[in-house]
């Protein structure tokens, strides 16, 4: 890991009608336009789906950096985000950023332990700690060869989880409420890849290792 500050630099540009070209040192360009909500033509990345997609994505390399410190097994992890743009006093902005995620450990894995980890990462998440808006977290943990379909949203099938939120009016405050329920092992259901994901060690760096 290098020390900190970090730089990162990104560009964008554009003419009076068409899509927006946004691009990075040694990165592939994206095209972009406005989402629907904006009169935009669909099927494309927007601005909004681009911040809604670093936090899901940030999510998941932090829990990568935790579970590695921790030598925690794990098959596979999903993760859905939702934010609410909302015009408040003053401004437009996203008030709120609505985390779901399913982790799907192996058999015998530790469940409470699983929680802990997600609920570490979700404190450790860079792009969530950058936001104004209120952050929450729903978790399930799925024990076994679950089923793991990677197009559906993680908030379905629940087994067992938490609920955290934390308000950006009080860093660092969070709440948990867990729901208990069956484990499910997905049966009659896609089955996942028996074998648990490696992390790099390139995640490490997320978490402080």
């Amino acid at each position: 890991m290098k020390p900190y500050p970090h730089h990162y630099a990104a560009s964008a540009s554009a003419r009076a009608i068409g899509r927006v070209a946004i691009s990075a040192p040694a990165l592939p360009p994206i095209e972009t336009a406005p989402p629907p909500e904006f009169d935009g033509p669909g099927g494309t990345w927007s601005p909004e789906t681009l911040l809604c997609a670093a936090v899901a994505d940030c999510f998941i390399l932090t829990f990568r950096g935790v579970a590695r410190a921790a030598h925690f097994n794990w098959i596979a992890l999903d993760c859905h985000v939702e934010g609410v743009l909302e015009h408040v006093p003053d401004a437009t902005r996203f008030t709120r950023f609505a985390t779901t995620v399913r982790l799907t450990i192996p058999p015998g894995g530790d469940a409470a332990k699983a929680r802990l980890l997600l609920g570490r990462a979700e404190h450790g998440c860079l792009i969530v700690n950058s936001l104004r808006g209120e952050c929450t977290l729903s978790a399930e943990v799925v024990i076994g060869e679950a089923a793991h379909d990677p197009t559906a949203r993680p908030d379905m099938h629940a087994s067992r989880g938490i609920r955290e939120s934390r308000s950006s009016g009080t860093p660092g405050a969070t709440q948990i409420a867990e729901r208990q329920g069956l484990e499910q092992v997905g049966a009659g259901e896609t089955r996942t890849h028996p074998e648990p994901c490696r992390e790099s060690s390139d995640d490490d760096h997320r978490v402080g290792v």
